[in-house]
């Protein structure tokens, strides 16, 4: 009898962990999934961006900019380049990213009022974008491949199912502990991302405010960043968006840092 006892748990053992690899499986290709369309979508981008920070007293600042995305190869090397118009503190000022897959992103950017280029390193990512509640790594994207990911639940945002992911980095990350990511299950696009420190104490949250269909993409037009602790908030909203323009790689490099490609950005 003490056998058979021990054969059926040795069993039902086998069978939870299977099931837990093959969730663990899921949840990975889930945010994989998500990530290239969130990121990806089309071989390229162009869009026109409004920033507005709010600071805890509820004022507000604003920032324009062009953005221009570049795919080299579909969930792997990929680049970017942001170009700021206003205010006037910010105008002219160029963010540009190399992304690559398997290795730290490579970014700079061009501060027009001493003329120079600044590459911004690994340990920068998590800083604050430009001033606003979004870090240099939130507008490039973090790889779904440096973080574990754990399916939750299935749930319902807004009223539209969702898949509940936990994300734990793979190695000592700066940016958060574990991230809970609610992950529209017909567009795929996150909805809604909870940031969590050490403690477990929640830190920041993303929150996909607005989708809209462009070119046949479903793509998230205004995006808003919460940080708990400052109680400050940045809403992102896009315009004039297109897809597959034919930007050139050339558009990514440092000569275009200082003087803009005026062919997309007039």
């Amino acid at each position: 009898m003490r056998k058979v006892t021990t054969y059926l748990i040795l069993v039902f053992t086998a069978v939870l962990a299977s099931t837990a690899m093959a969730a663990s499986e899921d949840a990975t290709e889930i945010m994989k999934k998500s990530h290239l369309a969130y990121y990806y979508a089309g071989n390229d981008g162009l869009a026109e961006v409004g920033m507005t920070l709010i600071d805890k007293k509820g004022k507000e600042r604003s920032r324009q900019f062009s953005m221009l995305r570049l795919d080299v190869e579909e969930g792997g090397n990929q680049k970017y380049y942001t170009y700021f118009k206003k205010p006037s503190d910010v105008s002219r000022l160029t963010f540009m990213v190399h992304k690559t897959s398997g290795g730290n992103d490579a970014r700079w950017i061009y501060v027009p009022a001493v003329d120079l280029v600044k590459p911004i390193s690994a340990d920068d990512k998590n800083s604050s974008f430009v001033g606003s509640d979004f870090s240099y790594e939130d507008v490039s994207g973090r790889h779904w491949m440096e973080d574990n990911h754990t399916f939750v639940k299935d749930s319902a945002l807004a009223g539209a199912p969702v898949y509940v992911i936990e994300s734990v980095p793979k190695e000592s990350y700066k940016g958060f502990s574990r991230k809970l990511s609610y992950i529209d299950k017909t567009t795929l696009l996150p909805m809604k991302e909870e940031y969590y420190d050490k403690k477990g104490n929640l830190i920041r949250v993303f929150k996909a405010e607005k989708v809209e269909v462009i070119d046949g993409i479903a793509t998230v037009t205004v995006r808003s960043m919460e940080d708990v602790k400052k109680g400050s908030r940045t809403v992102v909203s896009f315009s004039s968006i297109s897809y597959n323009i034919g930007i050139e790689e050339d558009v990514f490099t440092e000569r275009y840092l200082k003087s803009p490609p005026r062919k997309f950005i007039k």
